[in-house]
């Protein structure tokens, strides 16, 4: 995964190294600015085991900023804020790679450096017994789930 590079015309950004769960690193900015959820929709996407994406909706592609093109093949921590504690993702994929499913409330980066909040749901694809990848399936959260989750995530790092 390559480095973000400040988005043209973007407010000032903040940047940030990421450490994934691999030991690999990535460089990041932040602007601070939210994009609302889009009501009434659902954003999906499908991963592979290793966290690839291998599909993704076009409401994924518009919140995301970036192109299903540059999204497919990319692993799903591209649009990893560096708000997010590493661990709730590690509890995320502790879920999931035991066969359960997976909620709770996520702050996702773009591609210009803002952010949008969801409230996501995470189930293992499973096919003749063994787990295959990931549907990912986020909806609009509640401000004020969103406002405790930014609470707990804060406690977390």
């Amino acid at each position: 995964m390559e480095d973000m590079h400040p988005f043209p015309g973007a407010p000032t950004c903040t940047p940030h190294v990421l450490t994934y769960t691999d030991g690999t690193q990535r460089q990041v900015y932040v602007t601070g600015i939210e994009t609302p959820y889009p009501h009434g929709k659902l954003i999906v996407s499908q991963t592979d085991t290793q966290g690839i994406i291998t599909q993704c909706n076009p409401s994924f592609v518009d919140m995301s900023g970036y192109t299903a093109a540059e999204l497919i093949g990319q692993p799903h921590c591209i649009l990893r804020h560096p708000d997010m504690p590493a661990a709730a993702f590690r509890e995320l994929w502790d879920t999931v790679q035991a066969g359960r499913q997976w909620d709770g409330h996520v702050k996702n980066l773009r591609k210009d450096g803002g952010h949008y909040w969801v409230y996501a749901t995470v189930v293992p694809n499973i096919r003749e017994g063994r787990i295959v990848g990931y549907t990912s399936v986020r909806r609009e959260p509640s401000r004020d789930k969103v406002a405790a989750a930014e609470a707990r995530y804060r406690n977390m790092r």
